[in-house]
């Protein structure tokens, strides 16, 4: 016990020793000076020799003919803004601006004159200097004149809006987020014209420098959620963040559970209508997902397409998903449970007719279970990373050609084939939930295996436990459910009609609880008042 206390604390004084060096090392970023060659001395020595990194002197005015330098990135900047809009400003129009006085007293003063590129800001230390050009920027400095001008002139190559091929849909927009941050959050204010949305952007990975934004609307999201984003994020201290998934690590409630605590999606339509929810969504550059919280268990079986749709439809669209997922779940378990410990469940023609089919089998059923459970996931594996028309010609040849020999050769039975067929299948109605039921139909397999129905009720039992108790920032996973919120049901198991849906869920925000009129029910004219 006490040797667990010791190691605990000296795991808080290494903690607390790595934070102050973190923080000595903010505070020791070095100041640009009013010298240019030093300023320009310092950028070399930090960036290097790299061939990407262009400095470009040249003299501004006639009359003092003082120096400058520009200093960018090849490749991360619209190198027609900075020649059209920085350089020949500077270097021609300041010429003719200058001939009788001299140049800007401030550095400031060239935004308001010569500078013709609206996003310009001014920085003091070098470490503020080098990761804005890391970003894309354009740094301006002027000898005798302390500080830099930092120019928004980020310009790489993007992949335009398309399509997101994860979340695709019959009706409802054509158009998911890209690897840009700007053009992602330009296409979430096109879906919310609100002044109060609101857009919180910080940097997170020592090396890597990513930016990652906050996305909420004020007055509607719930209370504190933002603060404990913004508390979860602060603490990440990594070298690297490459995507959103490296975020949702660092972040989710419970990371030793199966299911995820945070919802992602490609898009902007689905996460706009989280933000009138009163959730916030987290976006970070370089990747197309983007992340919402909190997460509630219920909306892994919701799409924006059902809310685009009639209610009857959409509702028992819904349904079939849940059943898809118990399906997914249990089917292989239950197949080998009523084989191996339970025939008397079945009724007799059913149960001859599975004998006869499993004559001959070598193996026993849980085993046989097993090996085509995971051919199953190898084909599946195959086929998501090899090219897709690759891919596709791996299934066909696995689906039928093997799985037609090993029925053939009498390696395993047909009624099993048709199982996990039918699992494989309904895994798919619900992507979001994929990865958990993968993890649970081989728990409840195995309890199966040994303990029969007894040991799939006892599975059930613990994982409703296990739902129960997760929490997705501060909100019960199984709410509306438990604990019970009458007014949420409005659009969990079924969907209600849009105009029913007067309030927003209680669970996930209280304030400003309606968000329409009463009486919006739409009614067939009179025909006593047609004109």
């Amino acid at each position: 016990m006490f040797s667990f206390l010791a190691k605990k604390l000296k795991f808080l004084q290494l903690l607390k020793k790595n934070l102050s060096q973190d923080q000595e090392e903010q505070n020791k970023s070095p100041q640009l000076t009013a010298n240019l060659k030093t300023n320009l001395q310092m950028i070399k020595n930090i960036l290097g020799n790299s061939d990407d990194i262009i400095i470009r002197p040249f003299v501004l005015g006639t009359k003092d003919q003082q120096e400058a330098a520009l200093i960018m990135i090849d490749g991360l900047i619209d190198k027609a803004s900075v020649h059209d809009f920085i350089i020949k400003p500077l270097m021609l129009e300041s010429r003719s601006l200058n001939d009788n006085d001299s140049l800007a007293d401030s550095i400031e003063e060239l935004t308001e004159t010569l500078v013709c590129i609206a996003e310009v800001k001014k920085v003091k230390t070098l470490d503020e200097l080098v990761n804005d050009c890391l970003k894309g920027d354009t740094a301006l400095l002027v000898n005798g004149h302390p500080g830099a001008l930092i120019i928004n002139t980020r310009g790489w190559k993007s992949r335009g809006i398309e399509q997101p091929q994860t979340e695709v849909s019959v009706r409802g927009p054509r158009e998911g987020f890209t690897e840009t941050l700007r053009v992602n959050t330009a296409l979430i204010r096109r879906k919310i014209r609100d002044p109060d949305l609101t857009f919180e952007t910080m940097t997170i990975g020592k090396r890597s420098k990513t930016d990652v934004t906050i996305v909420y609307l004020k007055g509607v999201v719930r209370p504190g959620l933002v603060e404990e984003i913004k508390k979860r994020l602060k603490k990440i201290n990594t070298d690297l963040i490459l995507e959103s998934g490296y975020i949702e690590q660092f972040i989710e409630d419970a990371p030793f559970s199966p299911f995820s605590t945070i919802g992602n999606t490609e898009r902007p339509d689905t996460v706009a209508a989280k933000i009138m929810e009163g959730r916030a969504a987290i976006l970070v550059d370089g990747t197309p997902m983007v992340l919402t919280v909190p997460l509630l268990f219920i909306e892994s079986f919701q799409t924006m397409e059902d809310y685009y749709s009639r209610p009857y439809y959409a509702s028992v669209v819904r349904l079939l998903r849940m059943l898809s997922f118990f399906i997914s779940i249990m089917a292989p378990a239950t197949y080998v449970a009523l084989t191996t410990f339970h025939q008397e469940l079945l009724p007799t023609p059913l149960a001859l007719s599975m004998a006869s089919a499993r004559e001959g089998v070598p193996f026993p059923a849980f085993l046989e279970a097993f090996l085509l459970g995971l051919a199953f996931e190898i084909l599946r594996e195959a086929g998501i990373r090899l090219p897709q028309a690759v891919g596709t010609a791996i299934s066909i040849v696995g689906a039928l050609v093997i799985g037609e020999a090993a029925v053939s050769a009498g390696l395993v039975s047909a009624p099993l084939i048709i199982v996990v067929a039918i699992t494989a299948i309904s895994s798919f109605a619900v992507i979001p939930q994929s990865d958990a039921s993968a993890f649970i139909r081989f728990i409840l397999f195995l309890l199966a295996s040994t303990l029969g129905i007894f040991g799939i009720s006892v599975g059930l039992l613990g994982i409703l436990i296990h739902l129960a108790t997760l929490k997705s920032f501060g909100v019960p996973y199984l709410a509306p459910f438990a604990p019970l919120k009458p007014a949420d049901l409005k659009d969990t198991l079924i969907r209600f009609p849009l105009w029913l849906m007067i309030t927003r869920p209680s669970s996930i925000t209280k304030k400003d609880p309606q968000r329409e009129k009463w009486g919006l029910m739409p009614r067939p004219q009179d025909d006593n008042n047609k004109g």
